[in-house]
């Protein structure tokens, strides 16, 4: 599988002098087109970090991190809006939905981002919903969906566009089980049969049944990798 994402010797301090805050210390990480990979690890062990870091909303103290070969260390910022745009999907705990909005046009405000012709945006995000089981659902605002039909909005609004690469930050924690597992089964779907690379942010010992990489972290640094055949959990 190609490497889409290469972390190496990755270093992020927060302030400076006493009260410097150490969150990744010369971590090393490379990410596949085609798995799932999940950070595990407990509260400020660094894995957000991490993960914001892979998505260039962070930027790294020191180190090199490469996207698709090119390297995102020292790049001006105006250019990284443009490289998440193009190389990213994005899905939150929180959901991110805009209330006001239908779970249609939420979807839609990221293709608008790509500049997509507005009658040509409907109709993708309507079939993005569908894609995630929530054709009924287009015209419905977020108030009026189950916290797992926010999150597959959120999913089919990261889909937009169809970056080769999504980052989730604990997609499945504010979710009942039976959510949760939809929610995983689509992902892994997305890296398995579609060749994208899925990094999941998580403490949620269920998502581990579907990822075919673990790393756990603690302290800013990586801890153990472990490889594994992903599983259904049922």
């Amino acid at each position: 599988m190609d490497t889409v994402i290469q972390i190496r010797d990755v270093v992020k301090h927060y302030g400076s002098g006493a009260s410097q805050v150490r969150a990744l210390q010369g971590v090393d990480l490379d990410v596949r087109a085609g798995e799932v990979l999940a950070l595990m690890g407990p509260s400020g062990s660094g894995k957000t970090t991490l993960l914001s870091i892979m998505g260039c909303i962070l930027r790294a103290t020191a180190g090199s991190v490469r996207i698709a070969g090119r390297e995102m260390v020292g790049l001006p910022e105006s250019e990284l809006p443009r490289v998440r745009l193009q190389h990213f999907g994005f899905i939150f705990q929180g959901f991110n939905l805009f209330p006001a909005l239908t779970a249609r046009e939420n979807v839609e405000i990221a293709l608008d981002l790509k500049h997509v012709p507005r009658r040509q945006a409907r109709g993708r995000a309507e079939e993005l919903l569908a894609g995630v089981g929530l054709a009924e659902k287009a015209a419905s605002h977020p108030a009026d969906l189950s916290g797992g039909e926010k999150q597959r909005v959120a999913i089919a609004r990261a889909l937009a566009g169809d970056p080769p690469m999504i980052l989730a930050d604990e997609p499945t924690a504010a979710l009942d089980s039976a959510s949760g597992k939809t929610v995983m089964t689509i992902l892994a779907s997305l890296a398995h049969q579609r060749a994208r690379a899925v990094v999941i942010v998580t403490h949620d010992p269920r998502v581990l049944g579907y990822a075919d990489r673990v790393v756990r972290m603690a302290d800013g640094r990586m801890l153990a990798e472990a490889e594994q055949f992903a599983e259904v959990v049922h």
